[in-house]
């Protein structure tokens, strides 16, 4: 039995998320067919996050366990053959310890939320991308996103169906930057809520518009209330970028 551990791209569009569906395709189910395809064996793959559905990914971690002899080359090559045409690429793919877990030796997870401000529709990035009509404040944002930041209680930016033990997470970075029409809120931590950057972002965009300030941050997150969440954004600009290891 070998360990490898995956790289995965997605476009998250078509599919009902990361995770295993009874009601829809999943990136998940995806490549578990594919490995079954051309292995014979029942292969669980396992993700370092479970992103929702219409959420991408362009470095997601993952891992299988296989019994056949395979070189990850192979095995990469054979896994992006079956899975075609589904969006779904592995960009790399490796042997690691039989202790290695993608989700529980990981260490930090990185997330981008891609933000375009423009009145028309959006055409090639249709999904791809939130697009706000209006001109947002990247300033104020900036100073919105920095009161999120540290070891708090993010009930507020919880889903109501978010199933962690305990809503406390330690948010190491949350950043908005800007160039054009383009903004993005890159955002660092051990570990996610359900729906959390979707909920930061959306309330730093009532920031941007001038609908909030960043005191309004502040206390929607002292709130401890998701009633006390002013907008939970789209999944369409969120992007799952990377996951750090030992």
């Amino acid at each position: 039995m070998t360990r490898f551990a995956l790289t995965v791209e997605y476009d998250g569009r078509p599919f009902m998320g990361w995770q295993r569906q009874a009601h829809g395709p999943s990136v998940q189910a995806a490549i578990e067919a594919a490995a079954h395809a051309i292995t014979g064996e029942a292969v669980a793959v396992h993700a370092a996050g479970r992103t929702d559905a219409g959420v991408h990914a362009t470095g997601m971690r993952a891992h299988l366990d296989i019994e056949r002899t395979i070189t990850p080359f192979r095995l990469m090559e054979a896994l992006n053959a079956k899975l075609r045409p589904a969006p779904v690429a592995i960009l790399a793919c490796e042997s690691v310890a039989d202790d290695w877990h993608a989700r529980f030796s990981c260490l930090a997870r990185h997330y981008a939320y891609r933000i375009v401000t423009r009145r028309a529709p959006l055409t090639f990035e249709t999904g791809l991308a939130w697009r706000v009509p209006t001109p947002l404040d990247v300033d104020a944002m900036a100073e919105g996103a920095a009161r999120l930041v540290g070891r708090h209680d993010f009930t507020t930016f919880r889903s109501a169906h978010c199933q962690a033990d305990s809503p406390l997470r330690t948010l190491d970075r949350l950043e908005v930057t800007a160039q054009g029409d383009r903004i993005v809120v890159g955002a660092s931590a051990r570990s996610f809520l359900h729906h959390q950057v979707r909920s930061m972002v959306g309330c730093l965009s009532l920031v941007g518009q001038g609908k909030w300030t960043p005191d309004d941050v502040t206390a929607a997150l002292e709130a401890r209330d998701r009633a006390a969440l002013g907008f939970n954004a789209p999944p369409d600009g969120l992007y799952f970028l990377r996951a750090d290891y030992p």
